[in-house]
């Protein structure tokens, strides 16, 4: 890598456009008049390609956009002093000093190690400044050439410097949110630039939605710590038994990942930091031990729950509304006759069924949607099991899974278990799977750690724990848990049930409220979760149940965030960052889709101003909602079900009121409550 950087692929002081394309284009051009390009527009492409899967903005002025391309044959490095700066996406502004780093396609991660090395550099001040204080071309080439291509010290060969190296560091990551939509991987891109920029190794697994692909064994053991950005539990968090830790929720991560990094070098290297503790042996570990307070621990814990029960409730309920949408909400009172005399080959008559509202009136639509149906009311029987269930693992790992998911099903009655007189036993719902779970991920633990015998230790986690913790907790949820749970749950539903507009509607505000406060933390997960918990209990009632009113008075409360602050975007793009404006396009789709998450970005750069905006939006959205009588029978989707919706035309004119509402806001609050920022 001698002439990796040669002086005429250096400009200082120069403009070089007016937004980060042009730059990207501009340096491409000055490769190829160097002669280190085969194709400058594949070189510009494809560098422009990576560039908009993240930006390569870093604080401190630097942006560092790089590719591998078929338009070069060789690794180059272009370097460019801009005058004027330029927006690269970083959080602290412009950029002033910019890296395009090309490496040919196929030549393994040439270009990755260049940015090790030069993430490395540039957290120290003596190199940066070096760069910005260069008078000449020549005089940069060479400051850059020094750090990415050293030459060893003294004249001594490159072996007897390498002789003595010191200790590799590397560090793993694991990010995982209530959702595992967004947060989930934002946490990841931040930790892993801030990695680049620390010239540390970094794996993350990213246990989100789209699926884990957990770390290489190897790559743990070899690791000097690991960091834990989760809002929920680690899945399998023993295999970082003994590893020194850093552990804090995703928005930690988003929003201060150098802090993080640098915390887990640190820790690396104090015996005395805090680790992570459990037995690979057993199969569970102490989740809530490390650093976590009480209070993270509890959030941790339940937001666990929810994440693996939402899923359920998804599916479960898109499938019933399908139902619905196939074979009438008559369904309800036909499907099991349907599934127990008719097949594809033999199919029922709606007419002698009573089945008035089937799709096209046809034999067909009424089995598939019985069909539909039941698949969706199965998915719901396990959705109260599953949040018990982990919970209970989050607590426990493993072992808690099996009595978690027993807590659970008693909390629903999941056997349907009555008397002679058809009385059913009492159910205390998603209340009595909270306490179940917890209870059972206690003692599920507290028999982990107990010390046994080592013929008695490989039978723990399999036999032992889940047969007495089920015994135990199961006992506890008949004996105790159910009858008063049960009572306050019923109390619960009919007062939901015995609602006036103008309770319905103050309902609405609050939740309203607290699906815009944090965009995916708790409190929104609170609302989302009373509201899919009783459309659970609401799969076979009328579509004006208030169950339903209040479902769609959640989902439209958390689609107007981040459609009111993209339709500001649109309205005053003078009052948003080039950053701003590009978030404010994806937020479109996300809010569309029920992504609350989308107005994150907004909210981080402009708390005081976004989120109360944001908040009145989604609070006039969810009243409004409740005063038209909405209602909505899918638990996600957005304004893709609306199928499922009940008065479509109420639900688009809340969604649409709450997002001029709170753009109106933020517009407002940015216009006359000024602050430094940048506009360009």
């Amino acid at each position: 890598m001698s002439d990796l950087i040669t002086p005429a692929l250096v400009r200082l002081d120069a403009d070089l456009g007016s937004d980060k394309t042009e730059v990207i284009r501009a340096l491409a051009r000055i490769v190829g008049e160097a002669g280190r390009a085969v194709d400058v527009d594949q070189l510009a492409e494809d560098a422009l390609a990576r560039e908009s899967t993240s930006p390569t903005g870093l604080n401190g002025g630097i942006a560092i956009p790089h590719c591998r391309t078929t338009g070069v044959s060789e690794p180059t490095l272009a370097f460019a002093r801009l005058s004027p700066t330029v927006e690269f996406g970083a959080k602290d502004g412009a950029a002033q000093l910019v890296f395009l780093i090309s490496a040919p396609d196929g030549g393994e991660a040439t270009h990755l190690q260049l940015l090790t090395k030069l993430a490395r550099a540039l957290v120290r001040p003596e190199f940066t400044a070096a760069l910005r204080d260069a008078a000449t071309p020549e005089a940069a080439a060479a400051a850059i050439m020094d750090v990415v291509s050293p030459a060893p010290a003294g004249g001594a060969p490159a072996a007897a410097a390498a002789a003595a190296p010191a200790a590799p560091r590397s560090l793993v990551a694991v990010t995982a949110c209530p959702t595992g939509i967004a947060h989930t991987y934002m946490a990841a891109e931040a930790l892993e630039a801030a990695a680049k920029k620390a010239g540390v190794p970094l794996v993350v697994e990213t246990q989100g939605s789209a699926g884990t692909t957990p770390l290489d064994p190897q790559v743990i053991e070899q690791a000097s710590a690991v960091i834990f950005a989760v809002d929920v539990g680690v899945r399998d968090r023993a295999r970082f038994a003994g590893k020194p830790v850093v552990s804090a929720g995703v928005k930690r991560a988003i929003d201060d990942a150098d802090g993080m990094v640098a915390e887990a070098l640190r820790n690396a290297a104090d015996p005395h930091a805090p680790r992570v503790e459990g037995s690979v042996a057993t199969g569970s570990s102490s989740a809530g031990t490390d650093n976590e307070t009480w209070g993270q621990r509890t959030r941790r814990v339940l937001m666990t729950g929810v994440s693996y029960m939402i899923p359920f409730v998804s599916a479960g309920g898109l499938l019933i509304a399908l139902g619905f949408l196939l074979g009438g909400y008559d369904i309800t009172n036909a499907y099991g006759t349907i599934m127990v005399d008719n097949t594809i080959f033999n199919l029922p008559d709606p007419a002698s069924l009573g089945l008035t509202h089937v799709l096209f009136d046809s034999g067909l639509m009424a089995y598939l949607g019985a069909i539909f149906f039941v698949l969706g009311k199965t998915a719901f029987v396990f959705f109260i099991p599953a949040l018990g269930g982990y919970i209970a693992y989050a607590i426990a790992d493993r072992p808690g899974i099996a009595p978690g998911f027993v807590a659970g099903g008693l909390a629903i009655n999941v056997f349907g278990v009555a008397n002679a007189d058809g009385v059913s036993a009492p159910a205390s719902g998603y209340l009595g799977a909270i306490v179940g779970g917890v209870l059972a991920g206690v003692l599920a633990l507290w028999l982990a750690n107990l010390r046994t015998p080592n013929w008695l230790r490989g039978l723990m986690p399999v036999l032992i724990i889940p047969l007495v913790t089920s015994l135990v907790i199961g006992f506890v949820m008949v004996a105790v848990v159910n009858r008063p749970l049960g009572w306050v749950m019923d109390r619960l539903t009919d007062g939901l049930n015995s609602m006036g507009t103008g309770s319905a509607v103050i309902l609405g505000v609050v939740v309203g409220l607290m699906m815009a406060f944090d965009m995916g933390g708790p409190l929104n997960k609170v609302a989302y979760s009373v509201a899919v918990a009783g459309i659970g209990s609401a799969a076979t009632l009328a579509s004006d149940a208030p169950e339903l009113r209040l479902m769609a008075a959640v989902m439209i409360a958390g689609m107007v965030p981040p459609l009111g602050l993209a339709l500001a975007t649109v309205v005053r793009k003078s009052l948003f960052t080039v950053a701003e404006r590009e978030n404010g396009k994806a937020a479109w789709l996300l809010g569309a889709s029920f992504i609350t998450e989308g107005a994150i970005p907004f909210a981080a750069a402009d708390p005081l101003r976004v989120i109360p905006s944001i908040m009145l939006g989604s609070a006039v959205a969810g009243g409004l909602s409740e005063a038209l009588g909405v209602g909505v029978r899918a638990p996600h989707g957005g304004i893709f079900v609306l199928f499922a919706v009940t008065n479509v035309f109420g639900y688009i004119l809340a969604i649409v009121v709450g997002a001029i509402v709170a753009a109106a806001a933020v517009i407002a609050l940015k216009t006359l409550w000024k602050r430094p920022e940048p506009v360009a």
